[in-house]
């Protein structure tokens, strides 16, 4: 089968651009109408998304800050959300970000069993550790975890995830009426897990999904990110500036895998792209130029205080002078490395470093017609930078709309992208394993060494 470009779609309903909810075509109520969230994953099933993906946070974050400005400063919590877009749709994949830090396994994987059983088998968790500081004190903590201390809950709370989701074997259930024997008690297993961070018991009281078990997804680029990825997960999503940079991530998330013993073609690097999309260039400035000239400096301000980390407060710096040097954060180490490399390699002024990562947050903005920008997309793909896209539209819904109608074509045209769903689950439109049952599998070992 010929490999094609997989594609997420990023959509928060307040627009992903610092100052898109101010945006003409967008709702200014976007982050908390349902109504405009069953539109969004309606438009993106059409362009043929493989997924549906929500960030999340767990503080209230003012101005312009990492959870995305103040159209984000309330809204739906993802796998909510998730279970009630489902039945509207037949094939886009839901992919919601929960928190290894301040939420216990036993709940993360409950309810992410449910989603993928409420959508037939079209869940994913993006598992992310959470790094601020304002989610720490709502969390019975005055200061958050170190970052490899964060690190090291949440391998472990992963691996108690996985186990969780084995709880039942895929035929364990017979309902059969006229016996009035519900379930196989031999196919159902007791998890027993006691780590440094975890005690569970178990088994959980959800069943498995036509998919096996949800698609694990991560997005970590530090050393201990790359680990966990590495380690874990079946699709990452990752932030690039460059070609370069881009090739020697996924070259060495595909090593690392290897060393692991996993096949590197099962785990999708997915890095992310914000495009501008104009039938001319001149078109796709324009949009750019009137998105940007929407960001309030307050804004633009809070937002790289919360990109480098929480640790540099810019008020009071020149707008239009450099970007100081920022101190050591516990939070997201490697997307402060990035915005400090974005300023230095571009020389921009604080003003203009605002300006250029408002819509990605350090992710790759594109301002092109659809076939530059296809240009791109397939020199990535096809030269060990990507093997696929999270789509993030600067603003909602007319940035999806564009990106459908005019780049999915061009992908197609040049036999890059699918025409049709492969599958209905998440793991069949990605190309991703059915997870056999580690106890299965147990069984049937045992039974031919026999």
């Amino acid at each position: 089968m010929t490999r094609k470009i997989r594609l997420g779609a990023f959509l928060p309903g307040g627009g992903q651009h610092v100052a898109a909810w101010r945006h003409p075509d967008s709702p200014a109520d976007g982050a908390t109408s349902f109504a405009f969230h069953v539109q969004l994953a309606q438009e993106a099933e059409r362009g043929l998304f493989d997924a549906y993906f929500l960030a999340d946070g767990l503080a209230v974050s003012f101005g312009g800050g990492m959870e995305g400005g103040n159209a984000k400063v309330a809204g739906f919590e993802p796998v909510t959300l998730f279970s009630a877009l489902a039945p509207l749709t037949r094939n886009i994949g839901f992919i919601a970000t929960a928190s290894t830090t301040y939420e216990e396994p036993y709940s993360v994987a409950r309810k992410f069993a449910s989603l993928d059983l409420i959508s037939d088998g079209r869940a994913g968790w993006n598992v992310v550790t959470t790094a601020t500081e304002a989610a720490a004190h709502n969390f019975n903590l005055d200061q958050q975890h170190p970052h490899a201390v964060r690190y090291a809950r949440a391998a472990e709370h992963v691996e108690v995830v996985r186990k969780l989701w084995d709880s039942f074997e895929d035929d364990a259930f017979i309902r059969d009426k006229e016996t009035g024997r519900f379930f196989h008690e031999g196919k159902l297993h007791a998890t027993n897990h006691r780590g440094a961070h975890f005690k569970v018991k178990g088994p959980l009281n959800v069943s498995r999904s036509p998919q096996g078990h949800p698609v694990i997804v991560q997005a970590g680029q530090s050393e201990d990110g790359r680990g966990l990825a590495a380690a874990t997960a079946e699709v990452i999503f990752t932030a690039h500036q460059r070609l370069d940079t881009a090739q020697e991530f996924y070259r060495d998330i595909k090593a690392r895998a290897r060393g692991l013993g996993r096949d590197p073609a099962h785990i999708l690097v997915m890095p992310g792209v914000s495009p501008f999309v104009g039938r001319t260039l001149e078109e796709a400035q324009e949009k750019y130029d009137r998105l940007t000239s929407l960001i309030l400096p307050e804004d633009g301000i809070s937002l790289l205080n919360g990109l480098t980390g929480g640790t540099l407060d810019l008020r009071g710096y020149d707008l239009d002078g450099p970007l100081p040097p920022a101190p050591p954060t516990e939070g997201m180490k490697s997307r402060q490395a990035l915005i400090r490399a974005i300023a230095d390699e571009n020389g921009f002024t604080i003003r203009q470093l605002y300006q250029w990562v408002a819509s990605a947050r350090g992710h790759f903005t594109i301002v092109g017609t659809p076939e530059t920008i296809v240009d791109t997309l397939q020199e990535w793909f096809e030269n060990e930078a990507a093997d696929g896209f999270n789509i993030l539209p600067p603003w909602l819904p007319t940035g999806l709309t564009d990106f459908v109608d005019l780049v999915i074509p061009e992908l197609q045209r040049r036999g890059l992208f699918r025409t049709e769903y492969e599958g209905r689950t998440l793991r069949e439109n990605l190309g991703l394993p059915f997870p056999a049952n580690r106890h299965a599998l147990a069984r049937g070992a045992a039974h031919a060494a026999e």
